[in-house]
């Protein structure tokens, strides 16, 4: 066990820089929140804000990316450019879908 007198003599060397630091290094400074009061510290949570917007939007960039083409709920049904109503009828009727008679009505609606 040490005797307290070494223990005191290790303390001296550290208590001595201690008083032979200068006043000023004990002072508050100039921290932001004692310059503007307390309107200061709104900018701390805005920047969290900022920060967590930013990282969720390059998430969303990046799963994005990922995911390929985004067409919405359902894909478009669109005819490809050159193909005709009558076409399509004509199609039908070559597959079977529909007789004769059924394509000579629905190709006078369509008026051709």
């Amino acid at each position: 066990m040490k005797s307290p007198l070494s223990v005191a003599a290790a303390l001296v060397p550290v208590s001595a820089l201690a008083a032979e630091t200068p006043a000023e290094s004990y002072t508050w400074g100039h921290p932001m929140m004692w310059g503007w009061g307390w309107s200061g510290m709104i900018f701390g949570p805005l920047f969290m804000i900022l920060v967590l917007a930013v990282v969720i939007a390059v998430a969303v960039l990046i799963v994005r990316s990922l995911g390929g083409p985004w067409y919405g709920a359902a894909p478009p049904h669109y005819s490809p450019p050159g193909r005709t109503p009558l076409d399509i009828l004509k199609e039908r009727f070559a597959r079977g879908e529909i007789d004769k008679d059924e394509f000579e009505d629905r190709r006078r609606v369509l008026g051709e």
